[in-house]
């Protein structure tokens, strides 16, 4: 048996067509639609100009794709600052993006989502935890990707 059926290879119009249909659905990074049309088997020249043209037919808005995937990570997922921040960078989205995207994260709501995952965590109050316990909590909030100095304010202030 070839390996060759297994994938399909199409034309930069074809491509074209089924980009913008791959980016109409939701928001995509600019390298996950380029990763695509490699994989379709284009070559660099075609990808480039697919990906201007998407570009200049507003398919494919890099600062749209960050400011949604933050959005939905923190409002979905519950994620963090830092977690959300790796996984933009993991799809080359650039740090002044980045920072601009996050900027779009309310402080009250996320400190609010911070004290509602602590809530939802906890069995029992935070003041009878054990040490153990207390750690297995600050490291779940850390791999959220909370800040650290978030995570020790509000589980401070809230055993007192």
């Amino acid at each position: 048996m070839d390996d060759s059926s297994s994938k399909k290879s199409y034309t930069p119009h074809q491509a074209k067509l089924k980009a913008e249909s791959f980016c109409a659905y939701q928001e995509r990074a600019q390298q996950e639609v380029r990763d695509k049309l490699y994989l379709w088997g284009l070559h660099h020249n075609d990808v480039e100009n697919i990906i201007a043209t998407l570009i200049e037919e507003n398919f494919l808005n890099e600062e749209r794709f960050a400011k949604a995937y933050v959005l939905g990570k923190f409002r979905m997922k519950g994620w963090g600052k830092i977690k959300i921040k790796m996984h933009l960078k993991a799809k080359r989205v650039s740090d002044p993006l980045i920072r601009t995207a996050l900027q779009e994260i309310d402080l009250d709501d996320y400190e609010q989502k911070l004290e509602d995952t602590i809530d939802r965590k906890l069995t029992k109050p935070l003041e009878q935890l054990s040490i153990a316990e207390r750690a297995k909590l600050i490291r779940f909030l850390q791999s959220k990707g909370y800040e650290n100095e978030l995570i020790f304010e509000k589980t401070d202030s809230r055993k007192k």
